[in-house]
């Protein structure tokens, strides 16, 4: 008898583990959510996150805080976000540079930050080319005059980047190979230092999303030459493109929510749906349009697609480039 009581007892108690545990679940989230954009305020993935986190909070009924954790082109904050507890308190508002980092690593030979395999992605909100912006009172008035003056002078055109092998960096380096000039690389912490540092004078021009130098584009103090995409830009409609003016160059700077592998599958899908409602916020949609941006917003299984193919072709890259310490 005293066996059978206990027993009783003891499935009693797993019943009511189960149960809390159950609950716990289905209320989640119980407290506040740490969103890290690996990048100072300023830049596209900032920009991005800012709204979508607001509307986030609306749709979980929980504060989703904003963390700029900058460094190494994005690493530090991607790493910071991979290796978090897996239990949707920590999410990432990451850029296509997340593709790019761990085949740096690899080239370089230097420790992992993390891999591709930690983070899963969760939604796409933006997928823009690059812009080529010079100050307003440069000497190029167009991508040709700015490609034939680097061929004149090797090395002495510099620009400004996020960090080696980031979004900044990369299409530059595409432009450099395409073209056959040597430009100077000068790595920041993130796409706002580096524009702040161009409308200084300290640097001769950046690549950057559209809605990185959209204001200042209008206020006349910055002056985009083209474009790394295919079709026109709808910020910017009379921008050629580098393909127009004779370049083999394209590149596409997308923002995207990721969270850390291993976390359960009922908060997975509880952010998925989140994302998705943040994507179709009108207030989102206008504050990220009216920096430039259009949303267009990709759900987990085809953005995780998009994220495998980008890093295929990102390795190439790479690869070409070669290694920058």
């Amino acid at each position: 008898m005293y066996r059978r009581s206990w027993l009783s007892l003891l499935a009693v108690s797993l019943l009511a583990g189960a149960t809390t545990l159950a609950a716990a679940q289905g209320a989640w989230p119980t407290k506040p959510i740490t969103m890290i954009v690996p990048f100072p305020p300023g830049g596209l993935a900032d920009l991005v996150a800012r709204p979508v986190a607001e509307a986030m909070s609306r749709d979980l009924g929980q504060p989703v805080v904003i963390e700029n954790k900058a460094g190494a082109g994005g690493g530090i904050g991607m790493a910071a976000a991979a290796k978090s507890k897996p239990d949707g308190y920590t999410i990432l508002m990451a850029l296509s540079s997340l593709t790019v980092i761990p085949e740096a690593d690899v080239l370089l030979g230097r420790p992992a930050m993390f891999t591709l395999p930690d983070l899963r992605p969760i939604a796409r909100f933006t997928a823009d080319p690059t812009v080529l912006a010079v100050r307003a009172d440069s000497p190029w008035k167009t991508v040709q005059q700015f490609v034939e003056d680097a061929k004149k002078r090797p090395g002495a055109i510099n620009y400004g980047s996020s960090g080696n092998y980031g979004t900044m960096h990369v299409p530059m380096e595409i432009l450099a190979q395409n073209a056959g000039i040597k430009l100077t690389h000068i790595p920041f912490t993130g796409a706002g230092p580096a524009v702040v540092a161009l409308l200084g004078g300290q640097i001769d021009a950046v690549s950057s999303g559209p809605a990185t130098v959209l204001q200042q584009v209008k206020a006349g103090k910055l002056r985009v030459l083209a474009h790394w995409g295919t079709a026109p830009l709808g910020a910017l409609p009379d921008v050629g493109s580098l393909k127009d003016a004779g370049f083999n160059a394209e590149y596409a700077q997308w923002s995207g929510l990721f969270i850390p592998q291993g976390t359960p599958e009922p908060v997975a899908q509880r952010l998925r749906a989140a994302a998705k409602f943040a994507a179709q916020d009108a207030k989102v949609k206008d504050v990220i349009l009216g920096a430039g941006s259009p949303v267009l917003y990709q759900d987990s299984p085809d953005f995780d697609k998009y994220v495998q193919a980008d890093a295929k072709r990102m390795a190439e890259v790479v690869k070409r480039i070669g290694k920058v310490e």
